[in-house]
């Protein structure tokens, strides 16, 4: 199941709390703690989404969710499969939510899309990186087509920060004290 969300309705962060409810209940039993995994650089204009998010919710992070993946400690092609499988090693019970920005049609830029299953990064500039995550998070920054590249690097910071703020809030609203609270709520 894959939820596209219109960022700018006034009801979008709602609909991302809720829409991550449900994915995340999908692997009700099958984990121990969460772990965001905000993939990107800052390097690059529309590709700073994922590190703008975890250092958002890295403020928030703490016993019962893990952040890897912010602004001055991103994760990205050159680390990525390294972070990943050291996740895999201090995390090994972990629910991975995997966050990056992507490039999709006109009409859909400027939504948040959520589904269960992994995230393929690198896919819009046709790079081969790893599949990660069991639950993905994007944000639709700019229009796919041609100079993938060239796009990302051109893409307004402002609908990168607008996109990051609507995740980041949908998040927290959906992500309790702990394992325990999430079940009861649930």
């Amino acid at each position: 199941m894959t939820f596209y969300i219109n960022a700018r309705q006034t009801d979008s962060v709602c609909k991302i709390s809720g829409s991550l409810r449900q994915c995340i209940l999908h692997y009700r039993n099958n984990w121990s703690e969460l772990v965001f995994l905000c993939i990107g650089t800052d390097r690059v204009t529309g590709d700073c989404l994922g590190p703008f998010v975890g250092q958002k919710l890295s403020s928030y992070s703490g016993t019962d969710f893990s952040v890897y993946g912010t602004l001055f400690q991103p994760v990205h092609a050159l680390n990525l499969t390294d972070i990943y499988q050291h996740i895999q090693t201090h995390h090994p019970n972990a629910l991975v939510i995997a966050i990056d920005a992507s490039l999709g049609e006109k009409k859909h830029l400027g939504y948040v899309t959520i589904a269960n299953g992994a995230l393929h990064p690198g896919a819009a500039i046709h790079k081969q990186l790893p599949s990660v995550g069991h639950i993905h998070i994007t944000g639709i920054v700019n229009v796919s087509g041609v100079l993938e590249q060239l796009t990302l690097q051109t893409t307004r910071l402002s609908t990168v920060i607008f996109l990051a703020d609507k995740i980041v809030q949908g998040i927290l609203e959906s992500i309790p004290l702990s394992k325990t609270d999430f079940k009861q709520i649930l």
